[in-house]
C-alpha cells in the first residue's frame, strides 16, 4: 500500500466531534500561530458533494496564518461525520438544519461568521444565509449558485429512479480500493490534473479501511449519495432564498467550471449585487486547483465585509 504523504502542510488542525441535529459531525479547527495576532473573526468552510473538510487545507492554513480562526466540517454522510442510517436520506433542508444546529456549537451566538461554501455546500450556505443573515459577517459561494432546475413533471421518474438506486445500494457491498494510489486513480477520472502529494493527501482522507477486507480501502462517504435524489431542484425556489440574503456576498466561478444557463438571473436575484469573480483556466474544484486565487479573493472580501461592520 502506498504510504500517506507528509509533504502537505496540514497546519496541524485540532479535531473535534460535535453532535448536532442527531448527527456526530467531524470538525477541523485551525488557529492563528502564536506569532500572529488573532483577528477575533471566524471563517467556516463548507465542502461540496462527496468532498470533505480536509480538502480545504490549501485555503484554511494560510487563512489561519492571516489571523483568522478557521473551521471546516464534514457534512452528514461525508468524511468522518455520521451517516443518516437505515431508512434515511439526504436533502438540502437537512444540510441547512445541520448548519443551524452546528453553528452555535462552533461560534458564540454574539459573533458573526464568514461563511464559505463550495458547490453543494455553497447551495446549502446560500439557503441558510437567506433565513439567517444576522448570523453572518460575509458569505462566499464558490461554484455554488445551485444545480440546474428540473421540471416538475420529472418527479415521478425521479422517484422511480430513487427507489431503484436505493435498493441497489442496500444490496451492493462497499466498493473495495486496493490502496491510496488506486484511490487517486479513481479520483482522477473526474479531476485528471489531480496528483502528487496533494492528490495522495486527498486520497488518504477520502478513504478508510474496508470492514470486510481491512487490508483494502473503501470510500468514507455514504453510498446513498450516489443515488438519484427524488426531489426536483426548482430554481424559482432557490432564487427566493437568494433574494433574502442581507450580507456582503462573493461569488467565485471557474472559467471551466459548472456554469448555468440561467446564471445571470441567479446573480440578479441578490438584493445587494454580489462581487463576482471568474477564475481563468480553472474548473469546478477552485479550492483544489486555484487555492492562491481563492485565498486572495476571500481575504479581500473578508476585509470589505469587516469594514462595513464598523
Amino acid at each position: 500500500m502506498t504510504e500517506p504523504t507528509d509533504r502537505i502542510d496540514s497546519g496541524a488542525p485540532r479535531t473535534h466531534f460535535i453532535e448536532a441535529n442527531g448527527i456526530l459531525h467531524h470538525v477541523l479547527e485551525w488557529l492563528p500561530p502564536d506569532s500572529v495576532a488573532a483577528r477575533g473573526e471566524t471563517v467556516l468552510l463548507c465542502h461540496g458533494f462527496l468532498d470533505f473538510a480536509h480538502s480545504w487545507v490549501l485555503v484554511a492554513v494560510p487563512l489561519a496564518r492571516q489571523g483568522y480562526r478557521v473551521l471546516a466540517f464534514d457534512w452528514r454522510g461525508h468524511g468522518q461525520s455520521g451517516w443518516v442510517g437505515a431508512g434515511g436520506y439526504y436533502h438540502f433542508p437537512d444540510y441547512v438544519q445541520d448548519l443551524e444546529r452546528l453553528l452555535p456549537r462552533l461560534v458564540p451566538s454574539d459573533e458573526r461568521v464568514h461563511l464559505v461554501g463550495h458547490s453543494m455546500g455553497a447551495t446549502a450556505c446560500a439557503m441558510f444565509a437567506g433565513v439567517r443573515s444576522e448570523r453572518l459577517r460575509s458569505l462566499s459561494l464558490l461554484e455554488g449558485l445551485g444545480p440546474p432546475s428540473s421540471p416538475l413533471e420529472s418527479a415521478p421518474d425521479r422517484y422511480k429512479s430513487w427507489l431503484s438506486s436505493c435498493a441497489r445500494v442496500d444490496e451492493k457491498p462497499p466498493t473495495l480500493i486496493a490502496d491510496l494510489s488506486d484511490a487517486l486513480r479513481r479520483m482522477r477520472v473526474q479531476n485528471s490534473q489531480l496528483g502528487g502529494a496533494f492528490g495522495l493527501f486527498l486520497a488518504e482522507h477520502a478513504t478508510m479501511p474496508a470492514l470486510a477486507a481491512p487490508e483494502q480501502l473503501t470510500w468514507r462517504f455514504d453510498p446513498r449519495h450516489r443515488t438519484t435524489s427524488p426531489l426536483p431542484f426548482r430554481a424559482e425556489m432557490f432564487l427566493a432564498f437568494l433574494a433574502r440574503i442581507q450580507v456582503p456576498t462573493l461569488v467565485l466561478l471557474g472559467e471551466k467550471g459548472y456554469r448555468l444557463a440561467d446564471e445571470a438571473a441567479r446573480l440578479a436575484a441578490f438584493p445587494q449585487p454580489p462581487a463576482v469573480q471568474e477564475l481563468a483556466g480553472t474548473g469546478h474544484m477552485l479550492h483544489w486547483f486555484a487555492a492562491e486565487e481563492v485565498l486572495a479573493a476571500l481575504l479581500a472580501h473578508f476585509e470589505s465585509g469587516s469594514a462595513r461592520d464598523v
